[in-house]
């Protein structure tokens, strides 16, 4: 592969892998909650490596997500965090998701998945735990268990929100995030420029424009919740 075409790195995984494999290569990384923190890039506005693209700045949301849960499930108290138990960004969610729910007077713990055959044993946990609902963190396993998931929160009847709204369709209540189909059309935006002569190291990391609120009207009505017009007004788009 030539040295000026781009690889795109969707997740943090994948980018941190490409980050050690070449240092010449550009890299355009896509899903990244800290680009800066991760040692991708030197800052935002000056990358000044091989790597740059976009970051999702999801954690700086937790606040709102808690209180968008709250919101829509009255008497919220006990809220479990849904984490990928390999995500380098695990602690720092935790740490600010912490922060969040004990300024809204919730009581929050982490429930962690390392893959397919931890789902079940940690839906039942946080159903033991007398959860309330659910946040869904981030991580790349997550994703693609994103249908077990969504039928776990179903049967066990615990309201989640999660960032993806695309993963609503699978059961959980509501989502409140950024744009991902807009984050990789501005991706592909990097490699064109990048094709054409730019240096990735002065393209600065974009952060998102846009956050998509998400309300899923059948899960809410499975689980006997009913949301509030305050929402349903605010929402960009309302599943029924």
């Amino acid at each position: 592969m030539p040295a000026d075409y781009p690889i795109i790195a969707v997740t943090v995984l994948g980018a941190i892998a490409l980050e050690k494999f070449t240092s010449t290569i550009p890299i355009v990384f896509v899903l990244i909650q800290d680009p800066v923190g991760l040692g991708l890039v030197k800052s935002l506005g000056r990358p000044g490596g091989n790597a740059t693209g976009l970051s999702l700045m999801g954690i700086d949301l937790s606040g709102k997500r808690l209180a968008l849960l709250r919101e829509a499930v009255p008497n919220l108290s006990r809220v479990a965090l849904l984490l990928d138990a390999t995500d380098p960004d695990k602690e720092r969610t935790i740490r600010t998701n912490l922060t969040a729910a004990q300024a809204l007077g919730i009581l929050l713990w982490s429930a962690q998945i390392s893959g397919p055959n931890d789902v079940e044993p940690v839906f039942v946990k946080m159903a033991q735990d007398r959860a309330d609902g659910f946040v869904r963190g981030y991580g790349s396993t997550l994703f693609p268990l994103r249908a077990r998931i969504g039928a776990l929160a179903m049967a066990h009847r615990l309201p989640g929100i999660t960032f993806i709204g695309e993963e609503l369709s699978y059961g959980l209540l509501m989502s409140y995030g950024q744009d991902f189909p807009d984050f990789f059309r501005r991706a592909a935006g990097y490699v064109d420029k990048i094709l054409k002569g730019a240096n990735p190291a002065d393209l600065p990391v974009e952060q998102p424009t846009k956050f998509k609120l998400v309300l899923n009207l059948k899960t809410a009505k499975a689980l006997g919740l009913t949301f509030p017009q305050t929402l349903i007004t605010s929402a960009d788009e309302v599943i029924e």
